[in-house]
């Protein structure tokens, strides 16, 4: 005799939705936002954004199948991405920013007509204060106050330190009347900012006049520093101003190097040289200081230096410079490893 059959009947499995590429892009990013995901929509263009939103309002409920097979799919288109490059020349030119030349990043902007891409308000917020400060003396109170509104506020108040005290109180008074400003005038005013720095010219050099000539004479002799500095004077005197703040020689250690940095930098100089140095600092501008860096090093150090200086005797004008300015080598070094700050001189008129 056979058995009744007792299974229960199977229900029918429910195929998945056929779905176009925007409502399974929907489904994607909403299943993304659900998971905590932080998306950044925002970087798509305004017309994309708006087709999203269009399409996830217009979506009701979807599925398991349906959902199982979107994310399946999705899965598998990225599964075969192998490499993914930037979009478009101004998105290349942005990752490549720092590894070509600014000459060549220019040039293809320029012949493409490629702006820079992205929030304007980041590229500001970049900048240095004294380059904002700039910006904000020459635009209207009412721009300014958006600018300072849009800066963090240690950067804020480090801009209205950098302006004049009368027209800082009229922008922070104008910060008030802010109020009723949309984003969209915000972001009007950030790509009118922002293009400033686009518009902006590429120069040769990173270093100013003043520095590169300082940096020159900082290696030339002693007589020829002296004269050139003589013409400088005579040709033009704030230039002359400018380029003895760039010169750091040997007499100016006492003024720029801290006490506590003088066995630091003493570390980092041959003992042979620093011996020849301070054995051919004798004149009234270099004896004090050999005398400083003496004076701010272990006793017992100094003593032995003392001796060896004078077992030296005098020292040939060209190997006493040559140490010297292997002594100021080994405190630049430093300074641009970190390891040692200068100090900032106040008075142009120091001795060199």
């Amino acid at each position: 005799m056979t058995p009744a059959r007792t299974d229960a009947p199977q229900s029918p499995v429910t195929a998945p939705k056929i779905l176009n590429n925007r409502a399974k892009a929907a489904i994607v990013v909403r299943l993304l936002l659900n998971e905590g995901a932080d998306l950044p929509l925002e970087e798509l263009p305004d017309h994309l954004q708006a087709r999203l939103i269009q399409q996830m309002g217009s979506m009701g409920l979807v599925d398991r199948h349906t959902l199982s097979a979107v994310i399946e799919e999705f899965a598998g288109e990225l599964d075969g991405i192998g490499l993914a490059f930037p979009k478009g020349l101004a998105e290349t030119l942005a990752q490549m920013d720092g590894k070509i030349s600014p000459q060549t990043a220019a040039r293809l902007r320029k012949e493409a007509g490629v702006r820079q891409a992205g929030d304007p308000w980041v590229r500001l917020r970049a900048l240095p204060v004294a380059d904002l400060a700039t910006m904000a003396q020459a635009e209207s109170i009412e721009v300014a106050a958006v600018l300072l509104s849009k800066l963090d506020t240690a950067k804020a108040a480090a801009l209205l330190g950098k302006l004049p005290g009368q027209l800082a109180r009229r922008i922070t008074y104008a910060v008030s009347q802010t109020g009723q400003v949309t984003p969209e005038a915000v972001d009007r005013i950030g790509l009118s900012l922002a293009s400033q720095m686009d518009q902006k010219p590429l120069l040769a050099f990173d270093d100013d006049p003043g520095a590169r000539v300082g940096a020159i004479l900082n290696q030339s002799a002693a007589a020829t520093r002296n004269d050139m500095l003589t013409g400088l004077d005579e040709a033009d005197a704030s230039f002359a101003t400018s380029v003895r703040r760039s010169i750091f020689t040997f007499a100016h250690i006492p003024a720029r190097v801290a006490p506590r940095d003088v066995p630091r930098v003493l570390r980092a100089v041959d003992p042979a040289a620093v011996i020849t140095a301070l054995a051919a600092a004798t004149d009234d501008d270099t004896a004090p200081a050999a005398e400083f860096l003496l004076s701010n090093m272990s006793g017992r150090m100094a003593d032995n230096l003392r001796e060896e200086i004078a077992d030296k005797g005098a020292v040939r004008p060209c190997d006493g410079e040559a140490a010297m300015a292997e002594v100021i080598a080994a405190i630049r070094g430093l300074e641009q490893a970190g390891e040692i700050e200068l100090v900032t001189p106040d008075d142009p008129d120091d001795p060199d």
